[in-house]
């Protein structure tokens, strides 16, 4: 049932009133109308009901239709005044229609009061869609807005075939660019940095020549020096015409390039603590590695002078006496290079090499410490194939996860300590390597997290160690895992691909 149509209307004469509603509702429309005839009675009823439709007499004894519409148009702006008048003239009605009156009907022709009540009825309607419509776009863009602020991701459009371009808010706070600004390619290339400007030409130009997605990062440079790292995407407007117009949006990632430089450089620090904390636990070890040689070089220094002293020297011990102090002088400066090497921070240098040898290389510096803990060493090569890898990083590897197992087997008593490192070829496409202990094993509850950075099972850990030597294999393009080993301890396994026979060193370090 449609609602009845709630009608103010503004009328001295009670019969003319009654006229108008009977000629509505003769023409079907259900009307609700309240009456006033003073200025009082229009301002209360205005300011305490709601209705649909406001009628008005133009000329009343102490009130008049104009003042009657100002008011109206004050308080209730949105809703349709129609004149109906029997004095009301032509030039005052134009002039009533100039300051806001819907329409106007002479009281001498009602019959026009239909029509003109429906015209004004749907324009109502159609202004306040219009009006909702418009206010949900003002929040879509102010959302929008906001949106793109929080994401710092601004948007943009950009006719190429007439050289026009769009830029959001956001797209301006990006370039840091004067909103009033108008938006130019030169603009664009301007706040390009330039050693990016080729690039992103040659990828610009490829794109709209192709019609292809545009997808790709490059830096800003501000006039105040600052450098901002963005994101682009955008893509071709499909339509029927031949422009060639793309829409996209570009998105300020600096924050996050600086967050991954930080790690990278904190990983490169914590790698560094890594190598030197291992290097300290094996202090002891190594000052025994060194003093062996230099004990042997002035033992044979000495028995050089003394054979030289002599009136009649065999120049032939003399001679071996001197080429010992050379053997065993060199085997103490590889120790010393070995010692460096760890303790430098540098570059991964990708090389040939033979993986056994990096091994033994490893178990010579431990084998001191091995001896101290009374700890059974057990070595099992396969004189495997070449790989191409970083010998410090592996040797680094290979040293954490002996001088773990080293630990792991201090508290152990009434069984042997033994520690067994193995390398095998797996399937011909990896040499694999182990590291086992007899140690007290993993520790069910903790074993799931052995590999997180910051996580240790020593009160004094850094808890990064794993976690760099993981890096470091996965960086080799192998893995590394952790097992039980039965009956007592722990096995630590990893695998590093087999060198391919045509694979260069170019090839190797890319």
């Amino acid at each position: 049932m449609t609602p009845s149509l709630r009608i103010l209307h503004l009328e001295d004469d009670p019969g003319d009133a009654v006229l108008v509603q009977d000629t509505l509702e003769a023409d079907g429309v259900a009307c609700r109308i309240t009456r006033v005839d003073t200025e009082a009675a229009f301002v209360a009823s205005l300011e305490n009901d709601d209705f649909d439709l406001i009628l008005a007499d133009y000329t009343l004894p102490s009130f008049d239709g104009l003042c009657a519409l100002k008011l109206a148009r004050e308080s209730r702006p949105h809703t349709p005044f129609i004149f109906v008048s029997g004095t009301l003239g032509e030039e005052v009605a134009i002039d009533a229609l100039k300051i806001g009156a819907t329409d106007y009907v002479f009281k001498t022709r009602l019959s026009r009061i239909l029509p003109s009540v429906q015209r004004a009825l749907r324009e109502a309607a159609e202004r306040t869609e219009r009006n909702r419509a418009q206010e949900a776009l003002r929040h879509s863009e102010a959302f929008l807005a906001e949106a793109q602020r929080l994401s710092q991701t601004g948007s943009f459009g950009w006719d190429m075939s007439r050289g026009d371009i769009y830029w959001s808010r956001e797209t301006f706070r990006i370039f840091e660019c004067d909103p009033t600004a108008k938006v130019t390619p030169d603009l664009m290339v301007e706040r390009t940095h330039p050693d990016d400007r080729p690039a992103v030409q040659a990828m610009i130009d490829r794109a709209s020549r192709d019609r292809t997605v545009w997808d790709f990062e490059h830096r800003l440079l501000i006039p105040d020096g600052t450098v901002k790292h963005v994101h682009v995407i955008a893509r071709p407007v499909t339509d029927d015409s031949d422009g060639n117009e793309y829409i996209g949006a570009i998105q300020d990632v600096t924050q996050a390039r600086r967050a991954e430089e930080a790690l990278r450089h904190a990983q490169g620090e914590l790698a560094r603590a890594t190598r030197l904390t291992t290097m300290g636990e094996l202090t002891a070890s190594i000052a025994h590695e060194i003093n062996q040689p230099l004990t042997a070089v002035v033992s044979n220094g000495n028995a050089g002078l003394r054979w030289l002293d002599r009136d009649a020297p065999d120049l032939a011990e003399a001679h071996s006496a001197f080429q010992r102090i050379v053997e065993n002088a060199a085997r103490a400066g590889d120790v010393i290079r070995g010692i460096r090497a760890l303790a430098m921070k540098s570059e991964p240098q990708l090389r040939r090499l033979d993986l056994d040898d990096v091994i033994q290389e490893v178990l010579a510096l431990t084998r001191s410490e091995l001896h101290r803990h009374g700890v059974l060493l057990q070595i099992e090569l396969s004189n495997g194939p070449t790989v191409v890898g970083d010998r410090v990083q592996l040797q680094q590897v290979l040293l954490n996860l002996i001088v773990n197992g080293i630990d792991a087997m201090k508290s152990v008593m009434g069984r042997a300590r033994e520690l067994t490192v193995s390398s095998t070829l797996a399937e011909s496409v990896s040499v694999l390597v182990s590291v086992e202990d007899t140690g007290t094993g993993l520790d069910p509850a903790t074993a799931p997290r052995i590999f997180e950075p910051f996580f240790s099972t020593k009160p004094d850990g850094l808890g990064m160690g794993l976690s760099i030597c993981r890096s470091i294999i996965e960086a080799h393009g192998g893995q590394l895992w952790a097992s039980p080993r039965d009956p007592h301890g722990t096995a630590f396994r990893f695998t590093v691909p087999v060198a391919r026979p045509e694979r260069s060193l170019e090839q190797g370090k890319r």
